[in-house]
C-alpha cells in the first residue's frame, strides 16, 4: 500500500503534531506501508521514508496554506497513492487529522482564557481580521462537509468539535486516540536521571517536584500554575517545586513567582532534548491547559507512571480516571482546585497507588496502537474502492 501523509512542516521543534506524524510516518512504514511525506520542508529521505519537498516559494503566510496544498494535490495525482492522509486541512484528501483541533475551537479557548470582557472582545476581533487564520478556517469548512474524507479524530474532545460545528458524525469520522513512543527506560537509568535533575536544581528528596512541559506559556496555564504552587506551598511548608521546560518567554512568569514569594521555588529550564530525565525527576505531571485537542505531554507522563493533573480542555484527560491516574480540573484558572490537587499530591501513598496505575495505560496510549488502528481506516477506504467497481460493474448487467 502506498500512502502519502501531507503535513505543511515536519520540524520537529515546532511541536507535538510534527512529532507525532514522524512517528506515525514510522510506524505505519515498520507495518508495510510504503510512505511518502509531502511537505514544504526540506529533509532527506530515510531507509523507512520518502521525502518529497514542494516548496511554496516567497508567497505572504495567509496564502501559504493555498499554495502548498495545490502543490500536495498535484503531487498526489501524479503518483496516485492508495491513500491521501492529510494533517492540515487540505482538499482531496481521502484521510483528514486535524492533529491541532479544529480552528474555531482554538480561537474560543484562547478567547476564553483572557481575564476580562475587554480583552476578550478584541481578540475576537482581531482574529476576525486576521487573513491567515480566516484562510485556514476556508479550508477546513471545504474538507469538513458531509460526504468529505474520513475524519481521524485524537480524542472524543475533538470529535464533538466534528458535530458541534460542522454536523459531522460516525462513520464519516473515527476516534482513533492519540498515541505516543513508549520509551522502556530501566529502573537504575532512571534513578540516576532523577538524581542527576533535582541535583541540578536544588531539589531534595522531601520536596514534591511538578513538572509543567509547555511552548506557550499562557495556553497551558503556567500563570495559574505558579498561583496554585504558592497557595499549595503554605500548607506544605514549602516543600514544592516547579520545573517549567519548553520554549517561550519566562520573564513576566519569574515576575509572578517573585511576587507571590516563591522566585526559588520556580525553575524555567528552557527547552531540552532529554525530556524523559525530567519526567523521572518529578513527582507529578502539572498540565492545566486552556486547549490541547490531546496532549503529547501528559500521554508520555502517564505511561511513565508519573500522575498528572490536567483539565477537561484537553483530550488526553479521556485516558485518565480523576482520582486514579491523577487529577482533571473543571477550569483550567481555577487556582484553588488546583493548589488543593497539588496538595493531595504531596501524600507519597497516593502519588504511589496513582503512579502504578497510570503506568498500566502505556499500552493503550502507544503511537504502535495508534497506528495499527491508523491501518485499519487505511485497508478499509481500500477495500471500498476495489468493492466499487465490482458494484458498478453487477449493476450494468441488470
Amino acid at each position: 500500500m502506498k500512502a502519502a501523509i501531507v503535513i505543511e512542516r515536519i520540524e520537529p521543534w515546532r511541536g507535538g503534531a510534527e512529532i507525532s506524524t514522524l512517528q506515525l510516518a514510522r510506524r505505519l512504514a515498520a507495518n508495510g506501508v510504503d510512505v511518502t511525506l509531502l511537505t514544504a520542508s526540506r529533509g532527506a529521505s530515510t531507509p523507512d521514508l520518502r521525502i518529497v519537498t514542494l516548496p511554496v516559494g516567497a508567497v505572504p503566510s495567509p496564502l501559504r496554506l493555498r499554495a502548498f496544498a495545490r502543490r500536495a494535490a498535484a503531487a498526489a495525482q501524479r503518483e496516485r497513492f492508495d491513500v491521501v492522509h492529510a494533517i492540515p486541512p487540505v482538499p482531496g484528501c481521502d484521510v483528514y487529522q486535524p492533529r491541532g483541533g479544529l480552528v474555531r475551537e482554538t480561537l474560543a479557548r484562547n478567547v476564553a482564557l483572557r481575564p476580562d470582557a475587554g480583552r476578550r472582545f478584541l481578540k475576537r476581533v482581531a482574529s476576525a481580521l486576521n487573513v491567515k487564520r480566516r484562510a485556514v478556517l476556508d479550508f477546513e469548512s471545504r474538507v469538513c462537509r458531509p460526504g468529505g474524507p474520513v475524519i481521524l479524530a485524537v480524542s472524543q474532545y475533538v470529535a464533538e468539535q466534528l458535530r458541534a460545528q460542522y454536523g459531522l458524525a460516525p462513520p464519516q469520522v473515527r476516534v482513533v486516540f492519540n498515541g505516543v513512543e513508549i520509551e522502556a527506560v530501566p529502573p537504575e537509568t532512571r534513578l540516576a536521571w532523577r538524581e542527576e535533575v533535582r541535583s541540578r536544581y536544588g531539589v531534595d528528596d522531601g520536596t514534591m517536584l511538578a513538572l509543567c512541559v509547555a511552548h506557550n506559556f499562557r495556553l497551558k496555564g503556567v500563570g495559574p500554575l505558579i498561583e496554585a504552587v504558592a497557595r499549595a506551598g503554605r500548607p506544605l511548608g514549602g516543600r514544592i517545586h516547579l520545573i517549567v521546560v519548553g520554549r517561550d518567554n519566562p520573564v513576566r512568569y519569574i515576575d509572578l513567582g517573585r511576587r507571590l514569594g516563591i522566585g526559588e521555588r520556580v525553575t524555567f529550564a528552557g527547552p531540552t532534548q532529554r525530556i524523559g530525565a525530567f519526567y523521572a525527576a518529578a513527582d507529578v505531571c502539572a498540565h492545566p491547559t486552556w486547549y490541547d485537542p490531546c496532549s503529547r505531554v501528559v500521554l508520555e507522563a502517564a505511561s511513565r507512571g508519573l500522575p498528572c493533573i490536567t483539565t477537561r480542555y484537553n483530550g488526553a484527560s479521556e485516558a485518565l480516571r480523576d482520582g486514579v491516574h491523577g487529577f482533571v480540573l473543571d477550569r483550567p484558572d481555577d487556582v484553588d482546585a488546583l493548589a488543593d490537587r497539588l496538595v493531595r499530591m504531596a501524600d507519597a501513598d497516593l502519588r504511589q497507588r496513582m503512579s502504578i496505575e497510570a503506568a498500566r495505560l502505556a499500552p493503550a496510549l502507544s503511537m504502535a496502537r495508534h497506528a495499527r488502528e491508523v491501518l485499519e481506516v487505511y485497508r478499509g477506504l481500500a477495500l471500498r474502492r476495489t468493492e466499487a467497481p465490482a458494484t458498478a460493474t453487477r449493476g450494468s448487467r441488470r
